[in-house]
């Protein structure tokens, strides 16, 4: 714990700058919330700007930075992450997916503006999500790396990524029957790591990465994805909702697909360090800055949100 600590102070200074910066970003790109019709202005500024920890950009900026390469140009790109992941958490709390109250400590978007309202504020935020990304590619010097990243963002939340995590996620859900292995790991590879993965590819591909270093980096991503959900299950388990910002033990009610459920707590902790170990191992290859993404990876393993 005393180790972790000491990461975690190592950390927060970077992810603080971090954040600033994209949320500065997000100020700037976002509609007014006095654009008519406002309410639905409002309805996409309440969720993305409700406290994130904003690590799919992070991760997007701190990839160009381990090959080698600035990374402020690239934070519309890191925005437009932003926007799908919260545009994926507004639906994911609906009434008709997991029919969750709170969000980050505050209400959900529904219980504030309507389901109908916030279904509408989550697809806004998907496709302006694109509109930033065309924007981008626009006046990027390099059309077909700019081309590869919104084709590899798009099929990332289509149905061979987010949203094809996500139906097979409903459908195991409330069955109260053996959770399969296959079901598990496609559920949180597609659902959840699907977009980490896409955020780490598109700054390392944004910033001329060799192929080597892609590869290397789209394996940490993968294993980061993979800690990350661990640790999620984990967290619906152990976790204390004041801390978590959202009910615990939802997951064991609703008959989820988790990692718990399925190899028991022990294991469970045994997997997210071996995944742990593994993404440090994939950056040893890299030339660049990698401390943030070796410490943002080793901090999974203590997070308590």
């Amino acid at each position: 714990m005393e180790k972790m600590g000491l990461i975690s102070m190592e950390l927060k200074p970077y992810l603080y700058e971090r954040i600033s910066l994209v949320e500065s970003e997000l100020e700037k790109i976002m509609p007014s919330e006095d654009i008519y019709p406002s309410v639905i202005h409002k309805a996409m500024r309440y969720s993305l700007f409700a406290g994130g920890k904003r690590l799919r950009p992070i991760l997007c900026l701190a990839a160009a930075e381990a090959v080698g390469q600035k990374y402020e140009s690239l934070l519309p790109v890191a925005c437009a992450l932003e926007m799908l992941h919260t545009y994926s958490l507004i639906h994911d709390d609906l009434p008709a997916m997991d029919n969750d109250d709170y969000r980050r400590g505050k209400l959900t978007n529904h219980k504030i503006y309507g389901e109908g309202i916030s279904v509408l504020a989550g697809d806004a935020l998907l496709t302006y999500a694109f509109e930033i990304l065309s924007r981008f590619s626009e006046n990027y010097s390099d059309k077909q790396s700019a081309l590869q990243v919104m084709s590899e963002i798009a099929n990332s939340i289509g149905t061979m990524g987010m949203i094809g995590g996500q139906v097979v996620d409903i459908q195991s859900e409330g069955k109260n029957i053996a959770i399969d292995k296959k079901c598990l790991t496609y559920v949180h590879t597609h659902k959840t790591g699907a977009l980490f993965r896409v955020a780490l590819r598109a700054g390392a591909i944004l910033s001329s990465a060799k192929t080597k270093d892609l590869e290397n980096l789209t394996i940490y991503a993968e294993k980061f994805g993979l800690a990350f959900q661990i640790t999620d299950d984990i967290l619906d388990v152990i976790g204390e909702e004041d801390k978590l910002g959202k009910s615990v033990g939802s997951d064991a009610k609703n008959y989820k697909a988790t990692y718990p459920a399925l190899y028991g707590l022990d294991e469970s902790k045994q997997l997210a360090q071996q995944a742990i170990n593994e993404a440090i191992e994939a950056l040893k290859c890299l030339s660049g800055y990698v401390l943030p993404l070796e410490l943002m990876v080793r901090y999974l393993y203590s997070r308590e949100s």
